[in-house]
């Protein structure tokens, strides 16, 4: 943004009047000529900055309208003004009661293809001839809290997902499982389905919610079974129990805050537990038999949502810790509960949920330590795949756009911060779906939550969440619900499938 620039017009209320003598007028106009200017420009090159335009006094109010470039924006000269003309008018007992912002226009140059619809704290946007301009609602607290620059970081993020063709991430293969197997597959119907025909899965009362039966929950159990024997005690993992509410505090400290708004499911307080605060509510469900959720929504204030990315919440173990390095590398994870994502239309069987079971997986250390075990996690994973499951999958780098705008694009670049996502071809559609990651995260969530070393060192972490819906509707796409079918390695741990239910 190196052609932008800000107009804005203030006013000084100050207490008591600024023109009831010529001496304090020529004064302030001294002021304005020898100090204000000068200070407006300080830190800016030769010829940049910012100026003021015009100002003038009636009665106890100053009126400047400021003009800057982006080396000094004209909220921070303002900023810089406030002090020095509080020290000259001090010298006439005359103090600075408030600023009021009569306005603020942001110009700036701006890709056509990039539409805006609304902003925050901004009352109206005009786009024309590759300029937009910003017309603000703001008052001098915002000013002093960089509402304004905040609001530009968020047109610079705008612009980055826009170059990234509106993509959420950038996608590159790194590896293919044996490819003879694209012409046998044990199986050519929606798993899902078949399960529903089956009796062994229903759809719950809830939106993208299953219930289910002992056949699919004894597959889930085989493959938490695999996941502990063959990764998670080998590597030296510790169980933990992470909280499936989130407040918002977690998700701001974790970045989610910033975008998880159409795919969470908020969780709301009452405002009391007072009987008579309720009574209204429940008399009219007792009168009606309807949920009077307008009522309801009078009575609550949103306090969080339900789990949505299964780590952030266990940060707040070490938030604010400073660790000895001889407890690294550390690893936990967790299998205590669901974890629940609005998908907005793209609901589909048991693969794309709102409400879904996931073993999540926790290792911290030194960089070099968190790369190295995201490595011998993807070993350990393509073991499971081959030798266990049985499954044809390929492995791809995922670069989510987001990290360019939080600095680490450079670190993308060398895979050091990214996600390798595994993704398994589903025979019946021909569709590949994303049924596994390892995501290293470098220092995002030890800076997040501000937990340090001893020695000092740069501390980071990786995740991975290991979805059971997920490798179902991978493994049963492929090899079919009948256990005949299956590799002699998972119908040994799996056992006999229990029949529990019959219906007529």
């Amino acid at each position: 943004m190196d052609d932008i620039q800000f107009q804005l017009k203030a006013v000084v209320k100050c207490s008591s009047s600024l023109d009831d003598n010529d001496i304090k007028l020529s004064e302030l106009n001294d002021f304005m000529r020898e100090s204000a200017e000068p200070l407006l420009k300080r830190g800016a090159p030769p010829g940049c900055g910012a100026e003021i335009e015009g100002w003038g006094v009636s009665g106890e109010q100053l009126k400047l309208d400021l003009r800057s470039d982006r080396f000094v924006r004209a909220h921070d000269a303002l900023i810089r003004l406030k002090k020095e003309l509080g020290r000259f008018l001090a010298k006439y007992r005359i103090g600075i009661r408030g600023i009021e912002i009569e306005s603020y226009e942001i110009t700036m140059n701006w890709e056509e293809g990039i539409k805006l619809r609304r902003l925050p704290f901004v009352k109206e946007l005009k786009h024309s001839d590759g300029r937009l301009t910003l017309y603000l609602d703001v008052d001098y607290a915002a000013l002093e809290k960089r509402i304004p620059d905040r609001l530009l970081r968020l047109l610079e993020e705008k612009k980055t997902a826009a170059s990234w063709k509106g993509k959420s991430e950038h996608w590159e293969l790194l590896f293919e499982s044996r490819s003879e197997r694209k012409k046998s597959f044990r199986f050519d119907k929606d798993p899902t389905e078949e399960m529903v025909k089956r009796g062994w899965i229903r759809h719950a009362a809830g939106r993208g919610q299953w219930i289910y039966g002992p056949q699919i929950t004894r597959i889930f159990r085989a493959f938490e079974r695999i996941l502990i024997e063959e990764v998670l005690k080998p590597l030296g993992y510790e169980e933990m129990v992470f909280p499936k509410l989130v407040p918002w505090e977690v998700w701001k400290r974790s970045g989610h805050a910033r975008g998880i708004y159409p795919e969470a499911y908020y969780v709301c307080a009452p405002k009391t537990r007072d009987p008579e605060y309720w009574e209204e509510v429940m008399d009219y469900y007792k009168v009606t038999n309807e949920v009077p959720l307008e009522m309801i929504k009078e009575r609550i204030e949103p306090v969080g949502g339900m789990c949505y990315a299964q780590c952030p919440p266990f940060w707040i173990f070490l938030m604010g810790k400073t660790l000895p390095d001889s407890i690294l590398p550390i690893r936990v994870f967790d299998r205590s509960g669901t974890s629940h994502r609005y998908e907005s239309g793209g609901l589909h069987g048991i693969e794309r949920l709102d409400e879904f079971h996931r073993v999540e997986i926790v290792w911290i250390g030194t960089k070099e330590q968190v790369i190295e075990h995201a490595n011998e996690l993807r070993e350990r994973y393509r073991r499971i795949f081959a030798e266990i499951l049985d499954i044809e999958w390929r492995e791809a780098w995922v670069t989510p756009w987001f990290m360019a705008q939080e600095g680490k694009a450079g670190l993308a670049e060398l895979k050091e911060v990214g996600t390798v996502d595994f993704e398994a071809i589903l025979p019946y559609s021909g569709k590949w779906l994303e049924f596994q990651n390892v995501s290293v995260n470098g220092d995002k969530y030890p800076k997040g939550f501000s937990v340090k070393l001893q020695s000092g060192k740069e501390l980071w972490s990786g995740c991975s969440g290991v979805g059971l819906e997920r490798w179902a509707a991978v493994m049963l796409a492929q090899n079919g619900l009948e256990p005949e079918q299956w590799t002699e390695g998972f119908r040994r741990i799996t056992g006999e499938l229990p029949e529990v239910f019959r219906f007529l």
